[in-house]
């Protein structure tokens, strides 16, 4: 079939949830289609690899070793597809390309401008991923809000596109807000109609129109933004707010999302949410277990969007209520105190010197209190740096990523990294396998022998240490398939105490629980 295209463009303000939107799409129409999702960002960063969580949220890391924007997680959850790196396009690689292409004389002597040749490059970039995917859906998602200056090249290839693959397999939905001001009973059509208004400036006028509310919007206010905005009132759904972000596929479902892409876009289209609903159902249920992130991003809980995501997956198979809270490790002294009626901890991945020292008292109290514990990437080296001071009796033990200069290098830089002088895309990044060792508790929740994990760091567990660390009772219940590196940790006489040097969490998924995250809650269940 000829490959269809679904725009996603937003307005009035930014964080509206178009990652989500387009994921729910993609959800409702992933069973019979193949689908793919691009995601095009406005910043100069070749990819958020380098920036901080707190400003820019969680860095996603896909199987490829991209590191890309999170809403790459919601694609891949939602749609049960693993992402490539290509499928992020970003100013800072829109601009690099050109800069080459024009050094190299492949413009031919012209005056390289924003039009056309930034905006056909970007045009070229889509459909040349859509033709190797072999897609026969596009959710393309532009990164941003309409008027900013950053997606400008974006939205006018967005609208240029449909000279290429023709009006009839095109469809343009912009997600708006409608508010509902304090005090006053009616939801406000004004910052959505000025929204519109400004994308068809721009030459794109919305085939469908969400407005995200805090309530479903009435038919009063969608016969208004329909008349305003120059669509059907069938094509304005509601948005609205919900307490888990699993349910918008089963709203716009009931909305009638599927009837107006049929209309649009002249193809048959169904949805099969069955399952998807009774799991969606069944989160927040039933017991309550309260689990702790401990962490020092905590300014902005995005930047542990996956491991909430991955709490939520379990849940659901579970049937229990998770309940997180998180704690700050900068300057934490009495880890008994904050982790008092707490049933689990995770201590998530980072980087860095700051509450490192908050997070080994944490995972010290885990230990000798058999509080379930899950340690991630940084989580994992820091227990084995724990368990080298206190168990071991290995004076002064740390990564050397902390103190360069510490007694006992328990963790220890990648000798290939050692000679790396940029910070973007330079770690080991995406999955590699790990072998894992029989009648460990690591084994027995995947149920295999061969596994992998994506991974995102410099440091590792130092060769040099494991016959002492062994001796002392630490399993390394998984090791990279040439026995030099560390994959996974265990304690034998504890309810749950794992590290994994990887990320389960990334590929963790509502129809499928990460097998160490549902290890973890069950664990926590059952205290």
């Amino acid at each position: 079939m000829v490959t269809k295209w679904i725009v996603f463009s937003g307005g009035v303000i930014s964080g509206l949830g178009k990652g989500i939107a387009s994921a729910s799409v993609g959800a409702l129409l992933s069973k019979k289609y193949k689908i793919i999702s691009l995601k095009c960002d406005g910043y100069l960063n070749v990819d958020p690899g380098t920036m901080n969580p707190v400003e820019h949220g969680e860095v996603f890391v896909l199987e490829d070793g991209g590191e890309v924007d999170m809403d790459f997680g919601h694609y891949e959850r939602f749609l049960n597809i693993n992402c490539k790196s290509e499928w992020n396009l970003t100013m800072g690689k829109v601009f690099d390309i050109i800069r080459k292409k024009e050094r190299k004389g492949d413009y031919l002597g012209k005056t390289v401008q924003y039009v056309p040749h930034v905006t056909n490059l970007i045009k070229d970039w889509w459909l040349s991923v859509a033709e190797r995917e072999k897609a026969d859906i596009v959710l393309l998602e532009i990164g941003g809000t309409v008027g900013d200056i950053e997606n400008e090249l974006y939205i006018e290839a967005a609208r240029q596109l449909k000279n290429h693959v023709g009006e009839d397999n095109i469809m343009y939905s912009h997600l708006t807000y409608v508010p509902l001001p304090f005090g006053v009973k009616e939801q406000k059509t004004k910052p959505t109609q000025q929204s519109v208004n400004l994308l068809r400036q721009r030459g794109i006028i919305p085939d469908l129109i969400i407005g995200r509310c805090s309530k479903p919007l009435t038919d009063h206010i969608k016969e208004k933004v329909a008349t305003y905005c120059d669509v059907k009132k069938e094509a304005v759904i509601s948005g609205v707010d919900v307490d888990c972000v699993y349910k918008i596929p089963l709203v716009f479902e009931k909305e009638g999302i599927l009837k107006i892409i049929k209309d649009k876009l002249k193809m048959k289209v169904s949805s099969d949410l069955r399952k998807w609903k009774t799991l969606v159902e069944n989160i927040g249920k039933g017991k309550l277990v309260r689990i702790a992130i401990c962490g020092k991003y905590m300014k902005l809980e995005d930047s542990y969007a996956s491991v909430v995501e991955a709490l939520k997956h379990s849940d659901a198979h579970l049937g229990c209520k998770v309940e997180i809270s998180f704690i700050e490790t900068s300057g934490l002294k009495d880890a008994k105190k904050v982790l008092e009626n707490i049933d689990g901890v995770i201590v998530p991945g980072g980087f860095g010197k700051r509450g490192s020292e908050g997070k080994i008292k944490i995972i010290k109290y885990c230990r000798e209190n058999k509080i379930p514990f899950l340690g991630l990437c940084y989580g994992l080296q820091l227990a084995t740096v724990e368990f080298a001071r206190n168990v071991c009796d290995l004076k002064n033990s740390n990564s050397t990523e902390i103190d360069e200069k510490t007694e006992n290098p328990v963790i220890d830089i990648l000798p290939e990294q050692k000679e790396v002088l940029d910070k973007g895309g330079t770690m080991r990044l995406g999955s590699y396998p790990a072998i894992l060792k029989r009648n460990t508790k690591v084994f027995s929740l995947y149920g295999s022998e061969k596994v992998s994990e994506r991974h995102r760091h410099r440091y590792e567990v130092n060769p040099e240490y494991l016959e002492i660390l062994e001796s002392n009772g630490l399993v390394f219940s998984g090791m990279s398939p040439d026995g030099r590196l560390v994959e996974y940790i265990e304690l034998k006489d504890h309810p749950f105490f794992v590290g994994c040097q990887g990320h389960p969490e990334l590929k963790s998924s509502l129809l499928s629980p990460a097998p160490l995250f549902y290890g973890f809650v069950k664990a926590a269940l059952g205290r």
